[in-house]
């Protein structure tokens, strides 16, 4: 039998799924000796990033707003970013950061957020939220309540998301960054006196209990950029506590430098040990100067500009290909969300875009590009079918289409 495959290195070769095909006419006749077009049209794996930049666009927004939390792109560039986007990513992060989602108490910003991610749902793309909740960008008006009444507050806040998204964003980072959540001392707020008084483990199962009796069929995760061994006591103690957990989210920021095979294959081999999904959900790697090694908190590194150079871009392009490979040849990693399709507005206004801030696609973009849509991707292949009108494809799980005689069907590689 003749085989449309996919050739991948020795490592990749887990993440290959194979089905047998029978090719029938019209009038349900085996098509035998036939050629056969066989092309991969979605990857299943998640190749991510954020979706800050075209909440605009989707709504049909062309003024930019001022000290905007989603993103800093100019909304003429919306076009331009989209079609990139689009072009490599099939995952989307949408910022539910409540301070900025409800500044003013009882008056969320859902509809604007719903069109963004029907948006999204549209060209193919899978949405998740980020996040239900977290101690950082926490309303301020929260600081004018009880922390009991904080809880009611969250629960409601938690349910009223799930709700008027379900069916459209069904997937959530239920809780952001609890490691450090009762110790965090930047700036009061609301959520790190609560989960001062609960605990971490009853704080986190706040979030995801009330997020998944709001939406039954929901995943969640549990997010944090701490990979240290108390987030992994974290991630026990929670298991033990009986709290359902669908993935681990972990960051990787890489703002003072690329983290290397070893450490990154460190960090895989003591987070897949609770046998769950996981999703590198912050991805960066910056293509200027590197942020200096002593800064603790990276949001501490405030400098007036921070230039992408041609060395750096370069730099980011290798380590691009390094970092996904050595992500996607371990089986437990569903998802990769890169933090920044632009650098445009990006966070601390490091150079982490794949995109310049004039529009123009760096070394990084068309490194990524040739993976996720190139060396990862079936392109458009020619086969003959055998005596009974068999092809077997193989490739990457996710969605192809076969065409032979005028007809064409799809078919899931899963």
């Amino acid at each position: 039998m003749h085989v449309a495959a996919l050739t991948v290195a020795e490592p990749l070769r887990h993440r290959l799924r194979r089905s047998e095909v029978v090719v029938l006419d019209g009038a349900g006749r085996l098509l035998a000796d036939t050629d056969v077009v066989v092309e991969q049209t979605a990857h299943a794996f998640g190749f991510g990033n954020i979706g800050f930049d075209l909440i605009p666009l989707a709504n049909g927004e062309t003024e930019a707003i001022p000290d905007n939390p989603f993103g800093g792109a100019d909304p003429s560039q919306g076009p331009l970013l989209a079609e990139l986007w689009t072009g490599l990513f099939n995952f989307a992060t949408l910022p539910f950061y409540w301070a900025a989602f409800e500044p003013e108490r009882g008056r969320p910003d859902t509809q604007r957020l719903l069109r963004t991610a029907q948006w999204f749902v549209d060209h193919g793309v899978r949405v998740k939220g980020h996040p239900l909740a977290w101690h950082t960008l926490a309303p301020q008006w929260l600081l004018d309540l009880p922390s009991d009444e904080v809880e009611q507050v969250l629960r409601a806040r938690i349910t009223r998301e799930v709700t008027d998204f379900a069916g459209v964003v069904d997937l959530w980072d239920a809780i952001n960054e609890v490691v450090i959540m009762p110790v965090f001392d930047k700036e009061e707020n609301g959520l790190t006196r609560l989960c001062q008084r609960l605990g971490q483990v009853e704080t986190v199962r706040l979030a995801f209990e009330t997020a998944r009796a709001g939406n039954p069929g929901i995943q969640l995760l549990l997010n944090d950029f701490n990979m240290s061994p108390a987030y992994e006591r974290l991630v026990e103690e929670c298991l033990e506590a009986g709290i359902r957990i669908d993935a681990l989210g972990l960051q990787s920021h890489m703002h003072q430098g690329y983290w290397g095979e070893e450490k990154t294959q460190d960090v895989l081999e003591r987070f897949s040990r609770f046998g769950l999904p996981l999703h590198f959900t912050e991805t960066t790697l910056v293509s200027g100067h590197l942020m200096p090694p002593e800064i603790d908190d990276l949001n501490d590194y405030q400098i007036p500009s921070w230039p992408t150079t041609p060395e750096g871009e370069e730099r980011q392009a290798d380590e691009m290909v390094r970092h996904y490979t050595t992500l996607l040849e371990h089986p437990a990693v569903d998802a990769i969300t890169y933090w920044g399709i632009t650098d445009a507005g990006s966070w601390l206004g490091a150079p982490v875009g794949l995109v310049r801030a004039d529009g123009t696609t760096k070394p990084s973009y068309d490194a990524l590009h040739g993976l996720v849509k190139g060396a990862w991707w079936l392109s458009p292949t020619t086969v003959r079918t055998d005596d009974e009108g068999r092809v077997a494809v193989e490739g990457f799980a996710g969605e192809y289409r076969v065409t032979a005689g005028g007809r064409t069907t799809s078919v899931t590689l899963g």
